[in-house]
């Protein structure tokens, strides 16, 4: 070590320069100009040509796969009545939802027989009748959690149910 040269100091967080030595005592300046004082065994020099001729190796990385059971869209049930009944005209209110609660019904049954992780229910927007009917059977189902796709959901006119 010599006057000039740039140091740290081991137990500190501190860096600077030397700029006297007497016997064991080194004097450093920081970069905010205080000196400190302190012994030659508790400084290490910083020399960047040291990791200059450190070769580093750059691994390549790997992106994590994904399986095709987890990289699956969801099923997507649309509870629209057209969707459900092609071809029948004069149907009465009642048995509309009648035959979309069975529908939905019979689908979350097929998911859970068939592990399908997750269902996407579409019931549009509108009176909230349909709406209503659907978070009342999903509600009374086990082993599935449900939640809207917008923070609004009388806005969203979806559900996304993920099983269990």
């Amino acid at each position: 070590m010599k006057i000039g040269d740039s140091v740290s100091v081991i137990d500190d967080n501190l860096k600077g320069k030397i700029t006297a030595i007497k016997g064991e005592k080194v004097t450093i300046e920081d970069e905010h100009g205080f000196p400190y004082e302190y012994d030659a065994q508790e400084l290490v020099l910083q020399e960047a040509e040291i990791y200059s001729q450190i070769r580093t190796i750059q691994k390549e990385e790997f992106s994590k796969p994904v399986s095709k059971k987890h990289d699956k869209k969801p099923m997507i049930l649309d509870l629209h009545f057209e969707n459900i009944a092609k071809g029948a005209v004069q149907v009465d209110p009642f048995e509309r939802l009648f035959m979309q609660k069975d529908q939905l019904l019979k689908t979350l049954e097929y998911c859970r027989n068939n592990n399908l992780k997750r269902l996407e229910i579409i019931h549009g927007i509108g009176d909230g009748v349909l709406q209503q009917m659907v978070y009342d059977v999903l509600e009374s189902q086990t082993n599935l959690e449900f939640h809207n796709k917008e923070i609004l959901h009388h806005q969203s006119g979806t559900v996304l149910v993920y099983f269990l």
